[in-house]
């Protein structure tokens, strides 16, 4: 009798061990270059700060295109306006009038890379059935995650100058702790080392935004070229009937 009770105690606190390691996970963010450096602070007056308007926003994943997240376009503003660098932040679509005032337009660019490792998920899969589920404890699932940020500013007299920031990580986690809060925590992390480097770069070039660095040009009329998006496919050829002439 005792060693059956001994046994059973045996076999549930092995499932209870093995349940807490399977819903176990981590999360590493790899540092980026520019992480131990920080950024130069000053005091800027109210009248040096110029608007920054956001002219286009572009955001991709492993290489498609995808709808500006406007969750996304908050958190890079929230990240503009902790630099105090300038003194209205207008977000895209936003209207605002720049005739005759010293104004920065900024356009930006997301790009995500994701790899959950399906195939490396599906034979984890296979061994962890087949030890029906002895084994799950001790098999870590893996998701990849990079941001690669750029942010192109132009100054009011035309100068351009662009920004490039990328951070990546990585989520280990058991197959029973597997859960979407895993990734957004992993993505979020990810999201902020690269805002935080591409704001770091920005900060150090305070002096380039300040209004009295340079006046304005004589003409403050902007021009932009419109494109239409390219699909890449020929056009289809146009039959066209002609008839001899008699």
């Amino acid at each position: 009798m005792r060693y059956h009770l001994r046994l059973a105690f045996s076999v549930v606190s092995g499932f209870i061990v093995a349940a807490a390691l399977g819903c176990a996970h981590t999360i590493d963010v790899m540092p980026s270059a520019s992480a131990s450096q920080e950024p130069s602070t000053q005091s800027i007056a109210d009248n040096e700060r110029v608007p920054f308007v956001i002219e286009t926003f572009r955001q991709s994943q492993n290489g498609s295109s995808q709808n500006p997240s406007s969750e996304l376009e908050r958190r890079i503003l929230n990240s503009v306006q902790e630099t105090s660098l300038f003194s209205t932040l207008v977000p895209l679509g936003g209207a605002y009038d720049s005739t005759g005032v010293k104004m920065v337009a900024a356009r930006l660019a997301m790009d995500e890379t994701i790899n959950s490792h399906p195939g490396a998920a599906a034979l984890k899969g296979i061994v962890i059935g087949a030890s029906m589920f002895l084994l799950s404890p001790f098999i870590d699932l893996n998701y990849d995650y990079t941001a690669q940020a750029s942010l192109e500013l132009e100054r009011w007299d035309g100068q351009i100058t662009r920004y490039e920031a990328r951070s990546s990580g990585t989520a280990q986690y058991g197959l029973f702790g597997a859960s979407p809060t895993i990734i957004a925590e992993l993505k979020g992390r990810v999201t902020e080392a690269c805002l935080q480097e591409l704001m770091t770069q920005l900060v150090r070039d305070t002096d380039l935004y300040l209004a009295s660095h340079t006046p304005l040009p004589p003409s403050t009329t902007r021009t932009i070229t419109v494109n239409a998006r390219r699909s890449g496919a020929r056009p289809a050829a146009v039959p066209v009937t002609t008839h001899p002439t008699p």
